[in-house]
């Protein structure tokens, strides 16, 4: 079952903030008012009375609490800065799986939580960025990619190599992986002005083949180019599906029985 936190965090700040509010105006004045009372009324008032005048509600002291906490994280995550985990290895090498990564929620925009309507237009996606988007055949489902296509490009793919209107996208290689199955081949490659790594198998290419953007919208690949699901196989991502820029891995973590990982602390390119 896939749990939907921004909603999830959404109503919980609603919550207590209705709960905040409900103290201020309705119980805060009373709860001074009784206490003024009884230290009008003269004499020294126990402390065990005292404590009883101000008690509050607990489910009310608890919004009152927990609101501004909820609060801040809600913008935060909203607007700012979003944690990811990665759970497949279609970004190898440059993404591995368990990597912790950090995505800035306000490169493309600034977007209302949950609706993901952009209020406030910001950058456009560039070719060669490490994106965050909803799956376009399942929003609740995120997913990560490079930008190779921008709108209006006529994006093609050839004997496992990326053309953008025509031009090949140039590799170089790297190095050629201890024995696998099938071998591995670790690729440099440039798209427009980025460079980054890419994994390549030495099995057959697939049937060349061409798309060309629509306006709105992005071609995205995986950089493990022959082990990814992306835009070759389901299409494009529209821009309101974009979800922010990834930036940064800070942890790593292989799994439940594994200790955090912080070495290998970088930036994304």
């Amino acid at each position: 079952m896939d749990f939907d936190f921004a909603l999830i965090l959404v109503v919980l700040t609603f919550l207590a903030a209705l709960g905040w509010v409900y103290d201020r105006v309705a119980l805060a004045g009373p709860r001074k008012a009784r206490i003024s009372a009884a230290q009008s009324a003269g004499g020294g008032i126990p402390e065990a009375t005292l404590e009883q005048l101000s008690k509050e509600n607990g489910v009310v002291d608890l919004c009152r609490s927990l609101f501004p906490v909820l609060l801040v994280v809600l913008i935060l995550r909203s607007f700012i800065v979003e944690p990811f985990q990665i759970p497949s290895g279609s970004m190898k090498p440059t993404l591995k799986i368990g990597d912790f990564i950090l995505v800035n929620k306000w490169h493309y925009g600034f977007r209302l939580p949950v609706l993901g309507t952009k209020v406030i237009p910001m950058n456009t996606p560039q070719r060669g960025d490490v994106v965050v988007f909803k799956y376009p055949n399942d929003p609740s489902v995120n997913y990560i990619k490079r930008v190779v296509g921008l709108p209006g490009d006529r994006v093609g793919y050839q004997n496992k190599t990326v053309y953008i209107n025509g031009q090949p996208q140039s590799q170089t290689l790297l190095e050629q992986l201890p024995p696998q199955n099938p071998q591995l081949l670790l690729m440099d490659e440039t798209l427009g002005k980025v460079s980054h790594q890419i994994y390549r198998d030495v099995a057959p290419p697939r049937r060349p083949a061409e798309w060309v953007v629509p306006e709105g919208q992005y071609f995205v690949m995986g950089d493990n180019r022959d082990n990814s699901n992306d835009s070759r196989f389901w299409g494009f991502v529209p821009d309101e599906l974009l979800v922010g820029k990834a930036f940064a891995v800070w942890m790593h973590w292989q799994g439940f029985f594994t200790l955090p990982d912080f070495s290998d602390v970088r930036t994304i390119h």
